[in-house]
């Protein structure tokens, strides 16, 4: 039906948990355990692919003329931008601060803003910087996965209408292309379009673009490049990697999953957040009253939800490969959250439902942390998500402060998992709280 995807975006897609209302499930009876924990290695395997995650946008810093420069200039009560953390000048130190983890891939972005700042005309400079970006990531042992597109276009494109333009696709695809042809032979991993529903969120909100419209063209971009980059790379893996949203995944990314289900070497999976009640949707303030999130720290975090998560698309695409290409929690301002939660124990808890899916079947390949460091999240420099915390609001000198995640990382990156008898920090919550209507159907338990 025509214009359901825009209601659905329009209803909200931005607080994924409250999104659509799930009825409730019966309570089934709890699934039994998974194996133990095996020793290094022996869960995940040792090719494994850790890795971290990064876009050009939120993080590189010396910004050209693009749809996100504009829609900050329009939106006063934003942060304004200034140069992020200044990935730009800084990429030497953050590549290494990430082989410095074990990581074996970075994931960054190729701004089309930045390599084709006019209609038909690529910049060598803007390709210069990208090439060295790649090199460096290669140099210090990891492979590079590019994304073509994390939600930036340029602004003579904006002004042509952005997705609302019917041209859009064939100026999408001569972007793409050129990028392709141009990194192809380094053999890196494939992004095509990053989290595409959520894209399609941020352009009708700030653009007035038609999501059913948008959604089509984005289809045709995806399933076009994927085509095109096998010509030119015929062992590449390619994806489009979705925003899951938990309780609502089928309304939501379904759609398009369904139209480019042909087109994935791999699954993609970005996951930060369980499932809230729209009723319950509110954080219990200190007088025992309610009040809305404010702000992605106060969204429901549950780890267990990431089994859920990757257990949807195994049971979607049987064998499939399944990569967590982000998995974060985000703080406000790097302070503490109320509950008391950690990095490292989200990290951790994350790490041993991975080890679960992978023990109950589930065919995971890859985990990358989102972030490296933390970034300009796409209006507001509050919510931290970095591995390395960054206070750009403060801090002239952008420097890189480790937070307790990083030795974590480190660790189950060198050990390759978790060790035995491992128990998670935060145990599964009530299963209406993590992804209904699957996490009350076929419950899993820690022993």
């Amino acid at each position: 039906m025509r214009n359901r995807l825009h209601r659905l975006i329009v209803a909200g897609l931005a607080a994924a948990s409250t999104l659509l209302p799930v009825a409730a499930a019966a309570h089934a009876t709890p699934a039994t355990p998974g194996a133990p924990m095996g020793s290094a290695h022996g869960v995940l395997g040792e090719n494994f692919l850790w890795g971290v995650a990064a876009s050009g946008f939120q993080s590189e810093g010396h910004s050209t003329d693009s749809n996100w420069q504009r829609y900050i200039s329009a939106n006063p009560d934003w942060d304004s931008f200034a140069n992020s953390i200044d990935f730009r000048s800084r990429y030497p130190n953050d590549i290494a601060l990430a082989a410095g983890l074990g990581v074996k891939v970075f994931r960054i972005g190729i701004e089309w803003a930045r390599v084709q700042p006019q209609p038909g005309a690529w910049d060598e400079d803007a390709f210069a910087f990208y090439d060295s970006v790649i090199q460096n990531i290669y140099d210090a042992g990891m492979q590079p996965m590019l994304t073509l597109d994390h939600w930036v276009y340029p602004g003579w494109e904006a002004d042509r209408g952005g997705w609302k333009n019917a041209g859009m696709v064939e100026d999408w695809l001569a972007n793409a292309k050129t990028v392709v042809d141009r990194y192809a032979a380094r053999n890196p991993v494939w992004v095509t379009v990053n989290e595409p529903v959520a894209y399609i969120m941020h352009e009708v909100r700030q653009n007035g673009t038609d999501a059913d419209t948008m959604l089509d063209r984005v289809t045709q971009a995806h399933n076009d490049i994927y085509d095109y980059i096998h010509q030119v790379q015929p062992n590449a893996l390619v994806t489009s990697n979705v925003g899951y949203v938990a309780g609502a995944e089928a309304q939501v990314n379904g759609p398009l999953v369904e139209r480019i289900s042909e087109k994935l070497d791999f699954i993609g999976v970005d996951y930060y957040f369980g499932y809230e009640p729209p009723k319950s949707n509110a954080v219990n303030m200190p007088d025992g009253s309610a009040a809305p999130p404010a702000g992605m720290w106060d969204l429901p975090v549950r780890p267990e939800g990431i089994y859920y998560a990757l257990q949807h698309y195994s049971r979607m695409f049987p064998g499939k490969p399944l990569w967590v290409v982000e998995n974060g929690m985000p703080t406000e301002n790097g302070k503490p959250r109320a509950d008391g939660y950690t990095r490292s124990d989200h990290l951790r808890d994350t790490v041993y439902w991975l080890q679960r899916a992978k023990i109950d079947g589930m065919n995971v390949v890859g985990y990358n942390y989102w972030s490296l460091t933390d970034n300009y999240e796409w209006g507001s420099y509050t919510p931290r998500f970095g591995l390395y915390t960054v206070d750009v609001e403060t801090d002239p000198n952008l420097a890189r402060h480790a937070t307790d995640a990083v030795d974590t990382y480190r660790q189950i990156i060198h050990t390759g998992g978790l060790p035995s008898g491992y128990m998670p920090v935060r145990g599964p919550s009530e299963c209406r709280l993590v992804d209904p209507p699957a996490s009350c159907e076929t419950p899993v338990t820690v022993p």
